[in-house]
């Protein structure tokens, strides 16, 4: 039998009735003769609220504990959301007939660095997997988690279970893994900004991954960087259009690279670092801090850099340490609108007109070979993505 590997994101399993719904279409790729593994997200909103569960105990009346809680302890914390998941799937799977089993992470075989919160996977040992299909089940599996070398419990930070579900159907050979979420695909555009987006039937590895790293929600960039180097063919599908035996659309994410404008990606909730101390000590704190930082340049005048809010746990104590590494400025409130697609940031024309076509003046621009990047104000995202888009993608269709 061919392998299919099918991810379930939160929105999918938010309550027990859309739970169902996925129970049965899973039952249902398995009765059509494939063997199936799931990986699934935790319920709706679950991690949010463990994460302000966990830091809410941090700060408990008599406590004297750290602003933020420690990331391993909030790893043990945030795991238990996909367990409920998992648990709770195979469940339903039962009840409807199917043979099905949940595996966490670790006995999956997910094999991560110990860095935890926003841990990679290094390998993958399928064996309990691959013991598991051979007796004919389904296979259950806990996204988001792995277990580190030196077994500590692990999480691979927002959107991790799209890496967990690449990567597994990468070592397991399957025919081709299919991410369910509550939107049918990749657009040009997000609709909610740009409402000429449209919707993208295939797409390259290469810009689907810029796309991603740029802030686009719909994909994990390290589950696109495991397809690309696997071959592993993604399909972007939405949970409500296959329910009941029905179909939509998909985005269907292939090697083959395409060159030329294909999207364009807006992102909020970020921060503007600069810094104009010593720029090495600076990135040592980065890192000390566990705090990534994107977009990085370094000149003359020191260091200017973007961080995301939405996983930037420890970010009080990067400014901390940040703050004996000489002058340095964090600017919250920003967003970035970028253009992306292979080769755009080589070509002076694209970039120029680019620049030339925001409705305001950025407070930083950078490009790359896949894309051209402009800084603002969260709240100039918007309208800055609406213009690229009718310059550039828009105009391409």
């Amino acid at each position: 039998m061919t392998i299919v590997v099918q991810k379930f994101g939160g929105s999918s399993l938010a309550d027990l009735e859309r739970l169902g719904r996925v129970a049965e279409l899973v039952v249902r790729t398995r009765r059509a003769g494939h063997d199936v593994v799931v990986v699934v997200s935790a319920m709706g909103k679950t991690t949010d609220g463990l994460l302000a569960l966990g830091r809410d105990a941090a700060r408990l009346p008599g406590s004297e504990a750290p602003p933020e809680p420690p990331r391993r302890e909030l790893d043990m914390l945030v795991s238990t959301g996909e367990r409920v998941s998992m648990a709770l799937l195979s469940i339903a799977i039962r009840a409807r007939g199917g043979d099905a089993v949940s595996l966490t992470g670790s006995q999956s075989g997910i094999i991560t660095n110990d860095r935890h919160f926003d841990a990679k996977i290094i390998e993958v040992r399928p064996f309990r997997v691959e013991d598991e299909l051979a007796r004919g089940r389904i296979v259950i599996v806990a996204g988001y988690q792995g277990m580190s070398y030196r077994r500590e419990i692990t999480t691979l930070g927002r959107g991790g279970s799209d890496t967990t579900a690449v990567a597994l159907a990468a070592a397991l050979g399957a025919e081709r893994c299919e991410i369910y979420s509550d939107v049918d695909g990749v657009y040009t555009a997000d609709p909610r900004s740009v409402p000429d987006a449209a919707h993208l039937p295939e797409l390259d590895c290469d810009t689907m991954q810029e796309m991603a790293e740029a802030g686009a929600k719909v994909l994990n960039a390290r589950a696109v960087e495991w397809a690309k180097k696997s071959g592993v063919v993604i399909a972007a599908r939405r949970s409500a259009d296959f329910a009941d035996g029905a179909s939509g659309l998909e985005t269907r994410v292939l090697a083959a690279a395409q060159a030329g404008a294909r999207a364009v990606v807006g992102d909020r909730k970020l921060a503007l670092l600069r810094s104009s101390g010593d720029t090495t000590a600076l990135l040592a704190a980065a890192a000390d801090a566990n705090v990534p930082l994107r977009d990085v340049t370094l000149d003359g005048a020191g260091l200017t850099a973007s961080i995301s809010l939405l996983n930037a746990p420890d970010l009080r104590h990067f400014c901390e340490l940040a703050r004996r590494t000489g002058p340095f400025s964090l600017e919250a409130g920003m967003g970035q609108v970028s253009l992306v697609g292979v080769g755009v940031g080589n070509e002076p024309a694209t970039i120029a007109a680019a620049r030339r076509a925001l409705p305001e003046a950025p407070s930083w621009f950078t490009s790359s070979p896949l894309r051209v990047s402009a800084f603002l104000p969260e709240g100039a995202v918007p309208d800055a993505e609406r213009a690229w888009h009718a310059a550039f993608v828009g105009t391409t269709r």
